[in-house]
């Protein structure tokens, strides 16, 4: 018998187990290798809607088998800008952006394109820069709810408006919507129209505490941005003795605004379809991702190019249908929302 060296058995081993591990390699990738990696940058987190879509976020990417890094500025807008450059370092995918300053952002967007990931905006349209996808409400709609639904409770007399941050588009569509009824309406008078910077509840306060002093607490109808902007309006009335008597609007529904809609001091909300608007935006990503175009029911026009888009309907939410969409949803709980309500007045589960 032959004997072979041990140095060219050596060999030949070595040689079968990379063959093998090449043709493992060939026939299974790994799947880490499969997942797409998707970077999610958001303004803030204050808000507790943005921490309901961060975390759905997560888990319905998850779900697709997509990895998430998620990063939050802090409402900083340059602080938002380093951590995108922080994250295109790490080889993503796709950027979804819940932007701090919308007309801020092109070169960020720009750094993304050059290096191929693509960039969508997630509620609120970045301005003048190459966007391939946004998801969102229809705002201006939604600020055309808002102030129908004060008309309906007070539909003359003298009227607030409480913006939103200016530099949100956002702010500026409901404002559009919002003003595109009540400058429509003869029988009110605007006697206060003022945006609220970065959304700061507190810069709502003093808009509307300055509006009140001037009428003397003569106003018949509040038409407040969202829910944090309506908050401050109604601390502001009830500094006069109005809160509950005049209707103020929101948007957002989330837990408090809930709780004073059912008490009846915020006549509205609207409910945004967090979770639907989540999926569609988690879905767009991993599509861009993968060199697909998104399905798109709309364009919207952003400076620079008609942004291909997905608007979704908003909901309306009074003391009337308070359990219809927001609890038979599951989005909110019976007992959180009506926990301030004696319970002969809750509604029947």
């Amino acid at each position: 018998m032959k004997r072979v060296r041990p140095s060219v058995l050596m060999a030949g081993i070595a040689l079968l187990m990379l063959t093998a591990g090449c043709s493992g390699a060939a026939n299974t990738p790994s799947t880490d290798e499969q997942k797409q990696l998707i970077g999610l940058s958001i303004h803030n987190l204050i808000d507790e809607r943005w921490q309901r879509d961060r975390d759905m976020f997560e888990g319905k990417a998850s779900g697709l088998g997509a990895d998430v890094v998620t990063v939050e500025a802090g409402g900083d807008e340059q602080k938002q800008l380093s951590q995108i450059d922080e994250l295109l370092e790490q080889n993503i995918d796709v950027l979804v952006v819940v932007a701090q300053n919308t007309e801020n952002m092109k070169s960020a967007v720009d750094k993304a394109r050059a290096k191929g990931v693509k960039v969508l905006s997630y509620a609120r349209l970045m301005k003048n820069a190459d966007v391939d996808f946004y998801v969102s409400i229809d705002n201006v709609k939604a600020g055309e709810m808002q102030a129908e639904e004060i008309l309906k409770l007070a539909p003359t007399g003298n009227y607030a408006y409480i913006g939103g941050g200016d530099t949100d588009n956002n702010a500026v569509l409901l404002r559009d919507g919002s003003m595109n009824v009540l400058k429509a309406n003869s029988g009110i008078t605007l006697v206060g129209d003022e945006y609220s910077k970065d959304w700061n509840p507190d810069e709502a306060l003093k808009h509307m505490r300055a509006m009140l002093a001037k009428t003397g607490g003569n106003i018949q109808g509040v038409v407040a941005a969202n829910d944090g902007t309506a908050g401050a309006a109604i601390q502001a009335l009830a500094e006069y003795g109005l809160d509950g008597k005049v209707p103020v609007s929101g948007q957002d529904a989330e837990l408090a605004a809930l709780q004073r809609v059912a008490a009846g001091k915020q006549a509205m909300t609207i409910y945004l379809p967090i979770e639907n608007m989540v999926t569609a935006t988690v879905e767009a990503a991993v599509e861009l991702s993968q060199g697909k175009e998104p399905a798109a029911n709309n364009k919207v026009p952003n400076g620079l190019k008609d942004v291909p888009s997905n608007l979704l309907e908003p909901v309306i939410v009074t003391k009337a249908n308070l359990k219809e969409t927001v609890i038979d949803s599951g989005f909110a709980q019976l007992e959180d929302v009506y926990k301030d309500i004696p319970k002969d007045q809750w509604p029947a589960s």
